[in-house]
């Protein structure tokens, strides 16, 4: 049976329309996404113009701030520069570190002499002021000075001192003397040149601070270092250090220092012979040890020029005081050798020292301990002293109780015309001195002031000299116990003290 045949494209009519149908979704569904995607594109663009107009309204308010804040900074500008200006002036004012104390003192004297006098001052009031200032030129560079101000009540020139003890004033111990007026002297005043060239040297010079050493400051209450030199040294004067400091461990410490200082000026004078030379000091001072409250030191030192007597600050007593005693005109006598040493320390509530001191003359033709009836005394004499004490501090109450003892040799030669004692000077005495005293610290209330320290001080000394003359290298020291000087010593219309007995009552304020 032949098959029937319908023609060349009968067959593909079903595929074409199958085509057709797939381009067609092939078209469709494209543009229906594009139309999807750009809906949502619309809508990210309307969210991106509201978040741009909101930034703008921020930024303007920004931009408000801004101009709010520099209208305020240009006001601070100029206010600051005015405040430039006045600090200039602060900083002046600011750099000047100043403290001081005050201290008034009643004293009850007696005395027996070896001619058989008693000399008696039942009440003598004093009142001392002292400013301290200290300052920095520089990094490096400071100024410390001291001002002070030394009379008795009811006095304004000197008073009369029948016991010979007392030397008028002048350079050396000028403040440290309750005499002539109640002006303002210059105390102290140096510059200090701290860590040369980065170095542990350093560089002093000007009136140096000289008296109230150590182990003075325990008695007088003070924790802080007073002076440079022991208190056999007690001597103020214009001078210079060149020191270096050191350490021994973390804690521990020591300096030495060279110094150098004028005891006398003797002016302008000629070649001719007797004239008179300049009388300087120069020595080693020497903190071997130093570890809170433990310390030693050692200080050695020449007198050179010896000068028979200085140059005084009253003009009557300076013209006629060669007569008056008997030294003749003023005249160098040589040279004097000086040595001490200090150790201190503290256990528990008792500080304790042991001190002592070694002086050897060596005169020129002049001599020195020159016995009137002999000529002078060209050959070297030796003296010596010791000094020990304790104190006990009782802190619960605000109390401290001392004693203290010297005993000084017969041509023992303390330096000491700055010292406190008012008459003489216990630490200058060929004999023993007993001292006893009590200190109380005040309750005054919440110190103002870190210098701040109030206290009242009582205290009894007792002198019993062996030997006239203390303090002095002009003449022979004659026993007190020999009936032959003594009369010697009256032979020359001449009375030395053999007893004394003093009392003190101190109010002291450091502010």
């Amino acid at each position: 049976m032949k098959q029937r045949f319908n023609g060349p494209y009968t067959r593909r009519e079903p595929m074409k329309k199958v085509i057709t149908a797939v381009l067609l979704f092939l078209v469709i569904v494209p543009v229906t996404a594009v139309a999807a995607s750009n809906a949502e594109l619309q809508e990210k663009i309307n969210e991106l113009s509201r978040q741009l107009e909101l930034l703008k309204a921020q930024v303007a308010a920004q931009a408000q701030k801004n101009d709010e804040v520099a209208s305020s900074v240009g006001e601070l500008e100029e206010s600051v520069e005015g405040l430039d200006e006045r600090a200039s002036d602060w900083d002046l004012s600011s750099r000047f570190i100043w403290n001081g104390d005050f201290r008034a003192r009643a004293d009850f004297y007696s005395a027996d002499t070896a001619g058989g006098r008693n000399l008696e001052n039942d009440s003598i009031y004093s009142n001392r002021l002292r400013l301290n200032m200290r300052v920095h030129a520089t990094e490096n560079i400071e100024f410390k000075g001291r001002l002070a101000m030394y009379k008795t009540w009811g006095q304004q020139s000197a008073w009369n001192d029948s016991s010979g003890s007392m030397y008028p004033v002048f350079d050396g111990n000028v403040t440290r003397t309750p005499r002539e007026d109640s002006a303002l002297y210059v105390d102290r005043a140096y510059v200090n040149w701290n860590g040369i060239a980065d170095s542990n040297f350093w560089f002093s010079i000007g009136r140096r601070p000289t008296a109230d050493g150590y182990p003075a400051n325990l008695r007088m209450n003070n924790k802080a270092r007073m002076a440079t030199p022991m208190a056999f040294m007690d001597w103020p004067f214009d001078g210079l250090t060149l020191g270096y400091a050191y350490n021994w461990d973390e804690e521990a410490t020591g300096r030495i220092r060279f110094c150098y200082g004028r005891g006398f000026e003797s002016g302008l004078n000629g070649e001719e012979p007797g004239s008179i030379e300049d009388m300087d000091f120069a020595g080693i001072a020497w903190d071997l040890y130093k570890k809170e409250d433990r310390f030693l030191y050692v200080q050695s030192y020449m007198a050179d020029n010896l000068i028979s007597y200085p140059n005084f600050q009253d003009p009557i007593i300076n013209a006629n005081f060669g007569q008056m005693t008997g030294m003749g005109q003023r005249k160098n006598l040589g040279k004097v050798w000086h040595s001490t040493a200090v150790y201190m320390d503290k256990i528990g509530a008792v500080n304790f020292f042991l001190a002592g001191g070694f002086s050897r003359t060596d005169p020129n033709e002049n001599g020195m301990f020159n016995n009137p009836m002999l000529g002078p005394n060209t050959g070297s004499e030796n003296g010596y002293s010791i000094y020990t004490g304790i104190r006990y501090d009782l802190d619960q109450a605000g109390l401290r109780f001392g004693v203290e003892y010297n005993h000084g040799s017969q041509y023992w030669l303390g330096m000491s015309p700055g010292h406190d004692d008012i008459y003489a000077s216990k630490l200058a005495a060929r004999g023993d001195v007993w001292e006893i005293y009590s200190i109380w610290n005040i309750p005054g209330g919440e110190k103002i002031s870190r210098y701040a320290n109030t206290f009242i001080r009582l205290g009894w000394q007792h002198y019993t000299y062996d030997y006239t003359g203390s303090g002095d290298w002009n003449m022979l020291p004659l026993d007190i116990n020999s009936a032959a000087e003594m009369q010697m010593l009256q032979m020359m219309g001449m009375d030395s003290i053999e007893e004394a007995d003093q009392i003190y009552l101190t109010f002291e304020a450091y502010f």
